[in-house]
């Protein structure tokens, strides 16, 4: 049904409520799926891409005709901004230049601002239909304010989720595609991409990521539990829960209401030296020796740089280098240090040796945590998010769809 195609032949394989969605408009939606992943697939991966990208043409004309018959529509204009922000922000590129762009990937502008104007039409029906009669009483905030605050201390979670909507009949399914894209994952893909593409949470706009949360946040046992365990760089799913499946990727971890050390801002000193290629392994490891041995001597950043100089060795300074941004390795080293002390030496023969000096230490200030007004808004967003769930499910059930 979405095999290959002849672009110049726009052969409907679906139609929704009249609306034609062609072979052509899956294919050019998959570039940009493709594209964004930088990565080649299988084609059974791609088969499974095509008919999900399907299933979100339907829920994007089912949206757009909703605003439509709201008399909500989506105007031009308003697509245009949008792809043009989004052209100049997101890719560098000019209006023209993104159009170039999309046609050597295999796409169009046309696709993107259909994407685009199906978000903006989901976005203005949800804030009209929806948003309006969803309630948070304070008393419920409060509650949660003070669960948090005795919280202080416990772990805080960025976590990326992805949700896949599941029924009785449809549940194997779901869960088959959730695993798929759980293999594509590891493969390398990219969470914010298949996030984007796939999710049916609100959250799908920023890339799956639901910000910084205490476990009691996510109001979900089951969700709850897994995440607890997880460690900073960890996928896990499909988690089954209550009316679909979750794919969870913890970007980060952190105390609630202390300060984290890695957020601490240093001033560091690198002194490298370079081995030669064809030195053996004694003589790298006589030149490794005497390097750490004049290091050691070094006493603090001000000797640094006629020190480096009398062993050949060269000085880079680094200042305003905020220790998250580092490797894990090299955090656990430098969170250790004293200002005027180094690193162990590391590297290799191919990329020389060198140490990184700890030369001045910025330390974070301690995090408060949210705001009844922050927690408010976060209980809010996610009613209305089953709230829009149940709304899709319900232009499904009525939507007159004819494949081909």
């Amino acid at each position: 049904m979405l095999g290959n195609s002849d672009p110049n032949v726009r052969r409907a394989t679906a139609t929704v409520n009249g609306a034609v969605i062609t072979g052509t408009d899956v294919d050019q939606r998959l570039a940009l799926i493709l594209a964004a992943n930088e990565q080649k697939i299988s084609p059974e991966e791609e088969q499974r891409l095509r008919l999900q990208i399907l299933r979100n043409l339907i829920d994007e004309t089912l949206q757009i005709q909703e605003a439509a018959a709201q008399e909500m529509t989506v105007t031009q204009d308003e697509v245009d901004q949008t792809y043009n922000r989004l052209a100049t922000q997101r890719f560098g590129r000019t209006p023209e230049e993104m159009k170039t762009y999309l046609a050597s990937i295999g796409s169009s502008p046309a696709s993107l601002k259909r994407q685009i104007e199906g978000e903006l039409a989901w976005d203005r029906l949800l804030s009209r239909n929806v948003e309006p009669f969803i309630n948070v009483a304070s008393e419920e905030v409060d509650d949660l304010y003070d669960r948090l605050q005795e919280s202080r201390g416990t772990a805080e979670y960025r976590l990326g989720e992805i949700y896949l909507s599941a029924t009785p009949a449809n549940k194997q399914q779901v869960f088959n595609n959730a695993r798929q894209i759980v293999e594509q994952l590891q493969q390398g893909g990219s969470f914010v991409g298949y996030a984007r593409q796939y999710s049916e949470a609100s959250t799908a706009a920023v890339g799956g990521d639901l910000g910084w949360i205490r476990l009691a946040q996510l109001q979900n046992p089951q969700l709850e539990t897994v995440a607890k365990d997880m460690s900073p760089g960890q996928l896990v799913g499909p988690i089954e829960i209550p009316g679909g499946f979750s794919i969870l990727y913890l970007i980060d971890k952190r105390q609630v209401g202390m300060a984290d050390p890695r957020d601490a801002v240093m001033s560091l000193k690198q002194i490298s030296i370079t081995l030669a290629k064809d030195a053996t392994q004694a003589q790298a490891k006589a030149k490794v020796d005497a390097f750490s041995k004049a290091v050691d001597a070094i006493r603090g950043c001000g000797e640094a740089d006629a020190a480096a100089a009398k062993i050949g060795a060269d000085v880079v300074t680094n200042d305003q280098i905020r220790v998250r941004s580092l490797p894990d390795a090299l955090q656990q080293a430098l969170l250790k240090l004293n200002v005027g002390e180094a690193t162990p030496p590391f590297g290799s023969v191919e990329e020389g040796v060198r140490v990184l000096m700890l030369c001045g230490r910025d330390d974070p200030q301690v995090d408060s945590g949210p705001t009844r007004d922050q927690l408010m808004n976060q209980m809010e967003n996610e009613r209305v998010n089953r709230r829009a769930q149940r709304y899709l499910r319900d232009l499904r059930r009525d939507a007159v769809i004819d494949y081909n």
